[in-house]
């Protein structure tokens, strides 16, 4: 049976359950356990930003995967997929059969908040109390019956996802429930409010007049709307103009009834909420006094300690780029010598003719170049997911909260930028769970800072060719620290660029960060193994097809028109210089010759719009194309054998150096432009980003290369 299923896909008849949580509950694991699929996890909030589907085991029943909530009252657009989604529900034909709503049984006091404004909504309410491997290691009791009893929910059932604890249990619970079946009006779980009953009553009769309309407790809407007048817009439809406008004048009346009592009037909500959950959730939850700390208490004191904090920080990144070079040379020299080989069987077996030509010098050296750097690619994916999965992530957004704070922004931006380092389209989308508008269009123009996995590859061909393989301070490889340097660059660049948007564009308000540090947690090896198949996976269709068909065009571009001469032997350097592509790359020349380029590298410069790691591709099949040997060379080999007509070369470590810094900053990446456009609805954002890092990019690469001349490097 076919799991993957787009909601469009799904018709209005087809029964459906929604899952929802709070973040990092383990809402994602458990819906991929439910379903058989594999969409990422990760043990930091914000990994689910937008909706997913996928079909229940062995049932004919969808099931769909919400963002991560704490509460229905949204604050940022993550949260608002799923305010919007559950106001859906007010008719009839969009109410799901159930409602899963996933509880940490480790901090169940905090996540049944959410619980229990699902199940105002009248919807069999499934509450699963994931995590109690967990609960159990902390010495937590929790009586699921007297659970049950209390929230009247349709069953309370404990899980543990990262086991498979209580999946069979979950499946046959949501197959008995009838389809269609609308449980009767309940009094909202709600205490203390009858001591503002009188100040409500005008609004939340009048509203309880039109509750047939509203098809949601009248009281509950009333304290919405104080809370956010905005919430007015999901009455709108279902009202007249005049309603609403009267709805909207005694909201201002009772707004001031309250002032007048000094009510804080916007928390009366969670007021009554957390009072409903100390009055009787304390009956349910029990928790043994522990004789110590956790262990992720007494990591902490060192892992996030203000001194030795940052230190471990920096070690541990230095390991990652030292083992991303290390660990992967013998996987990288193995597919070096079956490209090699390939291609010699292709010289040696296929006809002179155009199809050769196309095969060795396009298909063959254009893909094969990338694919020497998949080692690389797929080591920073697996250290990247033990970082997310052990819950180190959220702590490095922690210790950088305060320079956050310092340069305009909060530590909720680390986590997307971060997460750059893999790719910057899905970090860019996870930036949805920052609530502040002006945070989150800033985080997403300096997302693209963090060098991306496509990068990877330019850095480590211009390394492995021009910087030695040897060992600095005793166990650091100059290569590494190269590459960390490097990484460290975009960095530091994205703070420096975050304060001139500080100055340029400035916040109007304070935001603090309320980041839930969660505890630490073996890496899943099935998490591990299908965030690398999924990365694989992409690369070599998404990435290898874009590769390939670039390949193939540049080939084109690069040996037409044919060049003859009646008087000289016409090269293959020679030829390829007249072709299209010699002919862009000399009109680009004059452009980037001050930053060290020449006309292949300017070649490269274009066609890595498609791609970042096209770059590689395309420098591989023009040195291909000049190669008169008949013998099928590395990239390194030719890059270095490379001679402009006075004899000097053309790539020097500082030529090398300069092509990293630009790449560091470089806007080449169509993709990434899209996906600004997407998130921010806009032209303008994305224009500023390719505006301002492209600017960059040209600055930095100039006084790289200038001020490395006069040094005499």
């Amino acid at each position: 049976m076919d799991n993957n299923l787009s909601q469009s896909q799904n018709s209005n008849n087809q029964p459906w359950v929604a899952i929802v949580g709070n973040p990092n509950c383990g809402k994602t694991a458990l819906f991929n356990r439910l379903t058989g699929l594999h969409h990422k996890v990760g043990n930091y909030p914000g990994i689910t930003v937008e909706k997913k589907s996928g079909r229940i085991r062995n049932t004919n029943i969808i099931l769909r995967d919400l963002p991560g909530t704490y509460s229905l009252q949204a604050k940022s657009i993550d949260e608002k997929i799923v305010s919007d989604m559950v106001q859906s529900w007010r008719d009839e034909k969009n109410r799901p059969r159930a409602v899963v709503v996933v509880v940490d049984a480790t901090n169940l006091v905090r996540n049944i908040y959410l619980a229990l404004q699902i199940l105002d909504w009248n919807i069999p309410t499934i509450i699963v109390l994931n995590m109690m491997d967990e609960a159990r290691k902390k010495h937590i009791i929790i009586d699921t019956e007297e659970l049950k009893r209390i929230t009247r929910a349709w069953a309370v059932i404990p899980a543990s996802a990262k086991l498979g604890e209580g999946i069979k249990e979950i499946i046959s619970t949501i197959e008995s429930i009838p389809d269609q079946l609308k449980l009767p009006p309940v009094q909202p779980r709600l205490v203390e409010v009858e001591r503002y009953r009188e100040t409500l009553l005008p609004l939340e009769s009048y509203l309880e007049a039109r509750v047939d309309k509203l098809q949601h407790h009248p009281r509950l809407e009333a304290l919405r709307l104080l809370a956010d007048s905005a919430y007015i817009n999901y009455m709108s439809k279902r009202l007249s103009i005049d309603e609403i406008n009267h709805i909207l004048e005694l909201l201002k009346q009772t707004q001031k009834a309250f002032d007048k009592k000094h009510i804080p009037y916007q928390t009366l909500e969670q007021t009554a909420r957390f009072a409903y959950i100390d009055l009787y959730l304390s009956k349910v939850f029990h928790q043994e006094p522990l004789e110590r700390k956790s262990l992720s208490e007494r990591a902490d004191a060192i892992l996030t300690h203000k001194i030795f904090g940052p230190i471990t920080l920096i070690l541990v990144l230095g390991f990652i780029f030292n083992a991303i070079f290390s660990w992967a040379q013998y996987p990288m020299d193995l597919i070096q010598d079956g490209v090699s080989w390939l291609s010699n069987l292709a010289i040696t077996s296929l006809p002179a003719g155009t199809l050769k030509d196309l095969t060795v010098n396009g298909i063959i050296a254009g893909v094969g170049s990338i694919l020497v750097f998949f080692p690389q690619i797929i080591l920073l994916v697996f250290f990247l997911g033990i970082l997310e999965d052990t819950g180190y992530m959220a702590r490095m957004a922690f210790m950088m909260d305060k320079l956050m704070s310092k340069i305009g922004l909060n530590g909720r931006s680390v986590l997307p930028l971060l997460s750059g380092f893999a790719c910057a389209i899905p970090a860019i989308m996870s930036a949805r769970t920052i609530d502040n508008k002006r945070d989150r269009i800033v985080t997403i123009l300096l997302t693209p800072l963090m060098s991306c996995s496509a990068r990877l590859p330019i850095y480590t061909l211009m390394i492995a060719a021009f910087i030695p393989n040897q060992t600095i301070l005793g166990f650091l490889s100059l290569q590494a620290a190269v590459l960390m340097g490097i990484y460290f660059l975009g960095m530091f660049s994205a703070i420096f660029v975050a304060l001139i948007f500080k100055r340029t564009y400035p916040t109007r308000s304070k935001h603090s960060m309320m980041l839930e540090l969660p505890p630490y947690r073996m890496p899943l090896a099935r998490s591990l193994w299908w965030q690398i198949y999924d990365k694989s996976k992409s690369f070599l269709t998404t990435a290898g097809s874009i590769i390939l068909t670039i390949s193939i065009v540049l080939w084109f571009l690069a040996s037409y028109p044919k060049t003859e001469s009646l008087t000289h032997p016409v090269t293959a350097k020679e030829k390829i210089e007249h072709s299209y592509a010699g002919q862009l790359g000399h009109l680009l020349e004059p452009v980037i010759k001050p930053l060290g380029f020449d006309w292949k590298i300017g070649v490269g410069l274009v066609t890595s719009f498609a791609a970042r790691e096209v770059m590689v591709s395309t420098l591989s099949t023009l040195y291909n194309l000049e190669n008169d040997s008949g013998q099928s060379r590395s990239l390194i080999q030719a890059m270095r054998a490379d001679r402009r007509a006075d004899g000097s070369r053309v790539f020097t470590p500082l030529v090398a150096l300069s092509l990293m810094v630009f790449f560091v900053y470089a806007a080449q990446c169509m993709a990434t432009f899209a996906i600004i456009k997407k998130e921010t609805n806009s032209w303008r954002w994305p224009m500023i980003m390719v505006g301002y890092m492209s600017t960059l990019a040209y600055l930095a690469s100039f006084l790289v290369y200038q001020i490395g001349t006069l040094a005499g490097f």
